[in-house]
């Protein structure tokens, strides 16, 4: 009964979360993201989150923002701590799997020195389990704005693994992997579907190829 009690609790949502605003860095359900984590205020949160639910809310701070406490997206992914390591030089290397998206309730004005929130999960109950509108996604329209991407950025990929990747995956591992802005990272991150983050991403990529050949972007 205790070790089903735990599982019961590791599977549970809490309703507030540590914060980590940074830039860029986009965390989508069931994507992994490895972070090294220097600063005092962040190890401290790790600290905390291995003593409890291990979880840590990604989100992205709004452009132009002040440094300090700048306003935050309303909308962040959790991950889960899956990976743990210390070095020498006292950082932390971490990876979070992404498990659900949440919506910042309300900020506290705790006493840590990161960020924590309540956060309300109800929107995205459907983050756990299968996208069927990947099955819709063009994929060789995909890999076109992809293949055209990647030449624009100077950047290479094994194409046999992208070929066979399943579409829902290659769309969150695209997502999270470009070096686009913050706002555009929301963008995709926001996206209702697979289906509707991979016309998105399409987009973005059509528009920095066209940007970097000097053209513009085609509409199809």
């Amino acid at each position: 009964m205790k070790e089903r009690e735990w599982i019961l609790r590791a599977r549970s949502l809490p309703e507030t979360l540590p914060l980590f605003p940074l830039p860029g860095a986009l965390l989508l359900p069931g994507g992994q993201l490895p972070l090294n984590i220097f600063e005092p205020r962040y190890l401290r949160m790790v600290d905390d989150a291995l003593g409890g639910a291990r979880m840590i809310g990604m989100v992205q701070p709004r452009s132009g923002s002040a440094r300090g406490r700048p306003p935050l997206y309303a909308v962040g992914c959790a991950g889960r701590i899956t990976s743990f390591a210390e070095t020498g030089d006292n950082r932390y290397l971490i990876t979070l799997t992404g498990r659900r998206r949440f919506e910042i309730m309300r900020e506290f004005q705790s006493e840590t020195p990161y960020r924590q929130a309540a956060v309300d999960w109800s929107k995205y109950a459907k983050d756990e389990q299968s996208d069927p509108s990947a099955e819709i996604v063009d994929r060789e329209r995909l890999e076109r704005a992809m293949r055209n991407y990647l030449d624009s950025e100077g950047l290479k990929t094994d194409w046999e693994v992208v070929g066979s990747a399943p579409m829902e995956a290659l769309v969150a591992s695209l997502a999270m992997g470009c070096p686009f802005a913050p706002n555009e990272k929301q963008a995709l991150l926001e996206a209702a579907t697979a289906s509707e983050r991979a016309d998105c991403l399409i987009a973005l990529m059509e528009m920095a190829g066209a940007a970097e050949s000097g053209g513009e972007p085609s509409v199809q």
